[in-house]
């Protein structure tokens, strides 16, 4: 396999197009992009203004060699072989890595790496019985900057300690093992939702086992006063509904060019007035229907909740 190296850029031609007496390391100096896939990396120190670098599709087993590349911003170096994360420690500028595809076990080695935005590390080929492992450090390191996590197909089976990433904006973790979801914190803030009525209310009730919402902790007496609450409105609510007369042996014969006037029972007090009544029940709820004595096709049908 031929080595990415110096002489190898000098002699492409989609890179080494040097202006009329500029030297080669002086145009190694102003390359900004650099793309080799299906190569090694050697020595490239003197490209000290590199800030993108392509290296993906490659039989790389390890990361060496770019202590150099302090400028680096983008590092694609995803379907190789590489086994451990390392030797990125100088990369401090770098905002998106490339790491899918390879035989990674531990995420880790990145705690230097403080304006990483995005990191991708999607079907790591692992060992059978492997899944993939996050090193606390890292991810504590990570915790102010990672907007973008890639770890689709892994085999992970819990993904609790990643909620030390509180800048996810876009987080993917398809075709794993996730059996069991408790959300533990949620931060909504700022969004139109939290203006609702009852939003706080409701999250907590719904999220059994949620302990913190939108910075804010949720507590256990909180909880249980708003759940007892819910139960109590329900209840009423059920024995109001007894009182409704019902009969739901007599259907309600609605036809397609019947006209459906929706009203609230409280609006229509003598409803037995009318000349004919025909009740149903559909999905708990009592539906009146009462039929005009002179317009056989015109109903007035009630919904009471």
């Amino acid at each position: 396999m031929v080595r990415l190296t110096v002489d190898l850029i000098a002699k492409s031609s989609n890179h080494f197009k040097k202006k009329r007496g500029l030297s080669l390391s002086e145009y190694l100096k102003t390359l900004t992009h650099l793309h080799f896939s299906n190569k090694n990396i050697e020595n490239l120190s003197m490209c000290r203004n590199l800030t993108v670098l392509y290296l993906y599709d490659n039989q790389m087993t390890y990361i060496s060699n770019l202590h150099f590349a302090f400028k680096l911003t983008h590092l694609y170096m995803q379907n190789n072989n590489i086994t451990h994360i390392d030797n990125l420690y100088n990369l401090q500028k770098l905002s998106k890595l490339y790491l899918g595809g390879n035989r990674i076990a531990v995420v880790e080695g990145l705690e230097q790496l403080h304006e990483l935005k995005e990191l991708h590390l999607e079907n790591q080929r692992l060992e059978p019985g492997e899944k993939l492992l996050f090193d606390p450090r890292t991810l504590l390191s990570l915790a102010d900057s990672l907007c973008v996590l890639n770890i689709n197909n892994n085999n992970i089976d819990d993904i609790r300690d990643l909620a030390v990433l509180k800048e996810i904006q876009h987080f993917s973790a398809a075709d794993n093992e996730l059996h069991n979801m408790e959300l533990l914190l949620m931060d909504l803030s700022g969004n139109p939702v939290c203006k609702k009525p009852k939003y706080r209310d409701r999250m907590i009730t719904e999220c059994k086992r949620l302990e913190a919402l939108d910075g804010k902790e949720i507590h256990e007496l909180t909880r249980q006063f708003l759940v007892n609450w819910k139960a109590s409105k329900e209840a009423k609510k059920r024995k109001n509904n007894k009182h409704v007369p019902s009969d739901s042996s007599i259907p309600c014969s609605l036809t397609s060019n019947t006209l459906l006037y929706y009203y609230k029972l409280l609006q229509y007090p003598k409803l037995t007035s009318f000349a004919s009544i025909q009740t149903t029940v559909i999905n708990d709820s009592v539906l009146f229907c009462s039929k005009f004595s002179n317009n056989a096709d015109v109903f007035i049908v009630i919904f009471v909740p």
